[in-house]
């Protein structure tokens, strides 16, 4: 009874059918596995085989026999030679032995960062453009025309931008208005080599082109030393200054820079070593960070002082040597096409805590002094002008009285002169007003009016008088760098914005905000990847934005732009160590054609829009900007959808993405990547 019980159980039942459905998939599994087994092999070639035979896999024929795998494989010896054909072991090992081991890789013979071994390496060559960056675009403009059926209107947008001819490829608009030039009344001071800009129905209204066999920029700091002879195929510097090691020819597609110039000759850091010596306390990378280099030619005298963590503004104009500014900013080096002729420099007074001049060709005490009135006006209080030129060490007549000129003219301006030796002398500017307070009544240049602006740049003559400094000392007492960089400047309070209590805390949330923003973008997007050096920023503000590449480690420098239209911040930017420049972007900049690797700009069009031609200032930004170049634009979501067309009009590759406030934010970032167009 106990027996049937069991039989009966529940647990007797379960038992029963696992012990059924396991023999049941015990011997299923035994039969599909035995009419499936079989073993593949993978050929390997023998040294005597073709190094032509192509690799292939084998399944093995017989499924039902038994086999040793380690028989098959030996990783120890090495192949011997093939026996004769016929032997069954031969047959046997024929379906192992059928294929050819993958012919070695092909011999490497270009060059990047990381080298074939996997090391870091700085001796690399840029090719040419990758073939996917280049596009055959044609040099005819489309329009595209829509219509208002309800209110029957027409109107047109630029479907395509076709290319300028060849002859504008480093068209500057304001400098070669050749119309303008022809028009004025009068070229003796130099007035030709200031900003004439072309009418609105004249502007640029195609893209420029590069020119033939253009090339990716030799990348920081290679490319101080050397830049592509095709980016910038021009010879006369070589011709003209060669010989006082400006720059040479190296080969046949390469100009090199061996660091001179026509007064340092034997090299800008010596030069600088000389000046330091002259005067300990002129310490660069200290209290001198922010330099203004007068008629810089090939701007070796800024380039060494990056070095010593000194930005330069390196200036020339576009005269007979007019490619020396594009030489300057080819090889990375902060530089504009600037003149001193008869209106201001569009920099802020106190801008410079030197200023240099080197065989500038300049007459500096013409019409008064005029021009060195000017540099005085921008430079900072207790700064110092060095002067290396011909008056300064050689004794002929003529060039006598040129030095007893410049002195008697620094002196009723109250400069002390620090010392003169060599062929270099260095002039200090007074720190206050009490000098100038005390001159004789009637001794020229007088003092400029109580009520003169000296930070009004845009288009105002310039002035034979003397800037007054600020009386609370706004201006002179800067912090040595890098602490400037982030201390909230005294003329922070003098700059003409619409809060007054709350202004540190502007300055140090604007510092914060790009901060954040630029270490996410070197985070996520990698910044440091794409090798940026030339950077615009074309609505600075405080210049926050720069501030944050040089916190994360960007080896960049960014030209800081405040608009003509908004807040003069320039007195800040300076202040904190930085460089920038007043512009209005109704109108074009004064830079050549493909000079910046990447272009910034925050908030700009939807504030210019209401001012300019959106489609011009597009356009100027892709005629200074280079191929394979970027563009960041964040902006609010109304001017994306115009902004997007216009992009795509030029030939960019546009991509929309969402603020870090999410998909609803009013805000988006506009990215352009710039390809190289050809006819």
């Amino acid at each position: 009874m106990g027996n049937v019980d069991f039989l009966k159980s529940q647990a007797a039942i379960k038992f029963a059918a696992f012990v059924f459905i396991f023999t049941a998939f015990f011997y299923l599994g035994k039969h599909w596995s035995d009419d499936s087994r079989q073993l593949i092999f993978f050929s390997r070639q023998s040294p005597s085989e073709t190094a032509l035979s192509s690799p292939s896999i084998a399944i093995y024929p017989n499924p039902n026999k038994e086999f040793n795998i380690s028989a098959l494989i030996n990783t120890t010896e090495p192949e011997t030679e093939p026996k004769p054909p016929g032997s069954v072991k031969d047959k046997e090992k024929s379906v192992s032995a059928s294929l050819a081991a993958p012919p070695p890789p092909p011999e490497i013979n270009s060059y990047g960062i990381v080298d074939m071994n996997g090391t870091m390496s700085d001796e690399f060559e840029i090719g040419e453009f990758d073939p996917d960056l280049v596009e055959n675009w044609g040099n005819e403009t489309e329009i595209e025309a829509e219509t208002d059926k309800k209110d029957v209107r027409f109107t047109f947008g630029v479907k395509k931008f076709g290319l300028c001819e060849e002859s504008m490829r480093e068209y500057i608009p304001c400098l070669d208005n050749v119309e303008a030039i022809k028009r004025l009344k009068s070229t003796e001071r130099g007035e030709r080599f200031e900003r004439h800009c072309p009418g609105k129905a004249k502007g640029l209204n195609c893209l420029v082109p590069a020119p033939k066999g253009y090339r990716p920029r030799i990348p920081w700091p290679r490319s101080r030393d050397e830049v592509w002879f095709s980016n910038v195929p021009h010879t006369r510097l070589v011709d003209d200054k060669g010989g006082q090691n400006w720059i040479s020819r190296k080969g046949k597609d390469k100009f090199k820079f061996p660091g001179g110039g026509t007064q340092f000759i034997h090299g800008a850091d010596q030069y600088l070593d000389q000046i330091s010596k002259m005067v300990p306390e002129i310490t660069f990378g200290h209290h001198i960070r922010v330099v203004l280099d007068v008629g810089c030619g090939v701007a070796s005298f800024g380039a060494y002082l990056l070095s010593r963590n000194v930005i330069t503004m390196s200036i020339a104009p576009k005269d007979v040597h007019e490619n020396q500014i594009q030489f300057a900013l080819e090889r990375g080096v902060p530089a504009m096409v600037a003149a001193f002729v008869t209106r201001r420099l569009l920099y802020p007074s106190q801008a410079f805590d030197l200023i240099h001049c080197s065989r500038c060709r300049i007459n500096w005490t013409r019409d008064d002094g005029i021009l060195l009135l000017e540099v005085n006006r921008m430079l900072r209080a207790g700064g110092y002008f060095a002067w290396a030129a011909q008056p300064v060490y050689k004794h002929e007549e003529a060039l006598e009285e040129q030095w007893e000129e410049m002195l008697n003219l620094t002196t009723r301006l109250c400069w002390n002169l620090v010392k003169k030796e060599g062929y270099i002398a260095i002039w200090q500017k007074p720190f206050n007003n009490s000098c100038y307070l005390s001159r004789e009544a009637g001794i020229t240049p007088p003092l400029c009016d109580p009520d003169d602006d000296p930070d009004n740049v845009w288009y105002v003559d310039l002035k034979a008088c003397i800037s007054r400094l600020p009386k609370n000392g706004y201006g002179a007492n800067v912090a040595p760098w890098p602490a400037r960089l982030q201390i909230p400047p005294d003329r922070l309070q003098s700059i003409r914005i619409d809060s007054y209590i709350a202004r540190k805390e502007l300055f140090k949330a604007e510092s914060n905000y790009w901060n954040e923003i630029v270490a996410s973008y070197v985070r996520a997007l990698h910044w440091k990847k794409f090798k940026l050096r030339n950077i615009l920023d074309m609505r600075a503000g405080f210049g926050g934005f720069a501030a944050a590449l040089i916190d994360n480690q960007l080896d960049a420098w960014v030209l800081n732009v405040v608009p003509f239209s908004g807040p003069n911040t320039l007195p800040v930017i300076y202040d904190r160590g930085l460089i920038g420049v007043m512009h209005d972007w109704c109108e074009p900049f004064d830079t050549y054609p493909r000079t910046y690797d990447f272009l910034h700009a925050a908030g700009l069009f939807s504030i210019e829009r209401k001012r300019c031609n959106i489609s011009m200032i597009m356009l100027e930004m892709d005629r200074i900007l280079r191929p394979g170049g970027r563009v960041y634009i964040r902006d609010s979501l109304d001017v994306m959808d115009e902004l997007q067309d216009i992009a795509k009009a030029m030939g960019w590759h546009p991509t929309l993405r969402d603020t870090s406030e999410g998909p609803h934010a009013s805000y988006r970032i506009l990215i352009c990547d710039k390809r190289l167009l050809r006819g």
